[in-house]
């Protein structure tokens, strides 16, 4: 646990259960509490996200002008928009990072069928939703915790029917999200399909175009490199994550984000959702 004047966070990290490492990425426990009541942002990122809450609700605005919709366990999909999350200081839950596999198999859905905001996860996958829910916030322990999502995902990787998409869209996907500079022309010779095919192809299935998944597979990678290391210099993140420029990654950044990168680092105090760099309980804010 680590500590401030300001608040208290910790947590847990741990890779699921060996039949589910194809479709889950990692499981990320965390409590926060005493922070200044705030806007947290959920960046865009290509993986298909999970939160199951603890304590109380996450609650989600659009920044519209309506009330926050709350969520006691919710499945969101993949989105070129950032997603506000109200909190009054304190978060306690757990989120998983699923791949596009992991959408199928755990979720019995395309990425694409969650569209780019958040669905009640029991309207998803029924009785095993509210399971979830319920068990996890019974339990004491992280390592409980992520005993439960072990057993219950596991249950359902058996029983699903389909556990990946076609393989030309898995190698699309690979291609796309592992080297975002790669023109999308060049991905879909390879695959012997047509533009217009991988486009449509790709929406159906990940409910994104396949410029908008580098894109976002782009994005995503400079957050974690700034993330990691803030005081890197913005040319050098471009270089490396495979923007044309630094104009472009600027662009990106507002349009993705709706914010630049430097004012995403100073305004960002609850980094808990979709964090990678670092377990909660590593980080305290002074």
């Amino acid at each position: 646990m680590t500590g401030s004047a300001v608040g208290v966070s910790d947590g847990a990290r741990r890779r699921p259960a060996p039949l589910l490492t194809p479709y889950v990425r990692s499981y990320e426990g965390y409590r926060l509490d005493g922070f200044p009541p705030g806007t947290h942002l959920g960046m865009p990122s290509p993986e298909v996200t999970v939160i199951l809450t603890i304590s109380e609700s996450v609650e989600l605005s659009r920044g519209d002008g309506r009330s926050p919709e709350r969520f006691d366990a919710l499945a969101g999909g993949l989105s070129t928009q950032p997603v506000q999350i109200v909190h009054h200081g304190r978060q306690h839950g757990i989120q998983l990072s699923l791949t596009p596999a992991g959408a199928r198999a755990l979720l019995g859905v395309p990425a694409a069928a969650l569209g780019p905001w958040a669905v009640d996860l029991e309207d998803v996958i029924g009785a095993d939703g509210r399971e979830l829910f319920d068990r996890i916030s019974a339990t004491a322990s992280w390592d409980e915790r992520f005993a439960v999502l072990d057993r219950i995902l596991t249950r359902r990787v058996v029983r699903a029917r389909s556990t990946s998409p076609d393989g030309h869209l898995v190698h699309a996907w690979h291609l796309l999200v592992a080297d975002p500079a790669r023109p999308v022309r060049a991905v879909a010779d390879e695959l012997g399909w047509s533009r217009r095919h991988l486009a449509n192809r790709c929406a159906a299935e990940f409910g994104l175009s396949p410029k908008d998944v580098a894109r976002v597979a782009r994005f995503d990678r400079s957050r974690r490199i700034l993330r990691a290391d803030p005081g890197r210099r913005l040319a050098d993140v471009a270089a490396e994550c495979g923007f044309y420029d630094q104009a472009h990654l600027a662009r990106d950044w507002r349009d993705l984000a709706g914010v630049p990168p430097s004012r995403w680092l100073e305004d960002e105090v609850f980094p808990f959702v979709q964090d990678d760099e670092g377990v909660p309980g590593r980080h305290s804010e002074t």
